[in-house]
């Protein structure tokens, strides 16, 4: 067997028994495709599955090395430093997946593998919108639909994303179908990444405006995608996306407001409501409370940024405002009195 064929049959490992995403496995395939290029032209051949048992630890850091220049390079184009840190550790994350697989399914040993180091990155903390501005999107981006069909629909979608906490993804991969199970139980049914699959609670609110969407839908079947496209497919991310450009442009806000950032208020905005931790990262499917963490960062972050210009001694040049952050008012509730998603 040669590396290629290798990395073919890893890669179908990875799609049938992993269950990776699509994007995963092209992403995968690119890196080790770069991976197996600089080795040809460093060991003057593409190794075969004895050679690939042979590469060095130096031979290893200097594929690694050759990834930072182009970075460099890139970095002062159009990328960022840390963008391409992040880009470099996923590659290495690909060769190492690679070598287990080699190791655990056709005995091939590189213990170089174990010893490279992985860039270090700076997790970027989430940023989510104001609890004014996420309760806006719904009906804000449903009115800039141009048929009353698509505002019914964007009005739905958008309301279950920030609603729910769900992935843009996760959402548009619903069936009409689905909705039997919130009808009887308040639930939802979601398949997430892996297709893993979490109970996801739904506000009566949210509950309303699906079961309002349904009257609306031009062919409310249960095989059929609850999101539709104007042609009657499935509807794709970049119709939602560009969708929330538009908005944000409109309204004013950064580019960080996409679809997924109403995810992120979600979460943001249970945790300032005081929801537990645990419950958080199970809503959101995450299957490490590390990811979910991120989010006790982004509190932390805020808090300090509304000390640091309210506090008198903190020398902002702000007047007339003595309250520390720890005895400032807290965010109003998210979408109903009672408080943001904790039932």
């Amino acid at each position: 067997m040669t590396a290629e064929e290798a990395v073919q049959t890893f890669l179908a490992w990875m799609t049938t028994e992993r269950r990776a995403s699509p994007l995963t496995v092209e992403a995968y395939r690119a890196d080790l495709a770069r991976f197996l290029g600089f080795m040809a032209e460093h060991l003057n051949g593409l190794p075969d599955m004895a050679g690939l048992a042979k590469i060095s630890l130096r031979d290893m850091r200097a594929w690694l090395a050759h990834e930072q220049a182009k970075a460099a390079s890139a970095t002062v184009r159009k990328s960022t430093p840390d963008r391409a840190a992040r880009t470099r550790s996923r590659r290495v994350s690909a060769v190492r997946s690679f070598f287990r697989y080699l190791a655990r399914r056709h005995g091939v040993e590189n213990p170089a593998v174990g010893l490279l180091a992985t860039p270090r990155t700076k997790k970027p903390l989430p940023r989510p919108l104001s609890v004014q501005d996420a309760k806006a999107v719904p009906e804000d981006i449903a009115a800039l639909a141009h048929t009353d069909m698509a505002q019914q629909r964007d009005g739905a979608l958008f309301l279950l994303l920030y609603g729910c906490g769900l992935r843009i993804s996760e959402a548009l991969n619903l069936n009409v179908g689905d909705l039997g199970v919130m009808t009887s139980s308040g639930v939802l049914r979601i398949k997430g990444k892996g297709n893993k699959e979490r109970l996801v609670p739904v506000l009566p609110q949210v509950q309303q405006a699906l079961e309002h969407w349904l009257k609306h839908h031009p062919s409310p079947l249960a095989g059929e995608p609850l999101f539709p496209g104007v042609r009657g497919g499935r509807l794709q991310p970049g119709v939602a996306q560009k969708a929330m450009r538009e908005w944000r442009g409109l309204a004013g806000l950064p580019d960080h407001v996409t679809p997924h950032a109403l995810r992120h208020s979600f979460a943001t905005h249970l945790m300032e409501g005081g929801a537990d931790l645990r419950v958080i990262q199970e809503l959101l499917g995450h299957a490490s409370l590390s990811t979910t963490q991120r989010y006790t960062l982004a509190d932390e972050a805020r808090l300090l940024d509304v000390w640091s210009r309210a506090h008198p001694r903190a020398g902002s040049g702000v007047q007339g405002d003595s309250r520390s952050a720890a005895s400032a008012p807290r965010s109003e509730p998210v979408l109903e009195k009672e408080g943001p998603h904790t039932s």
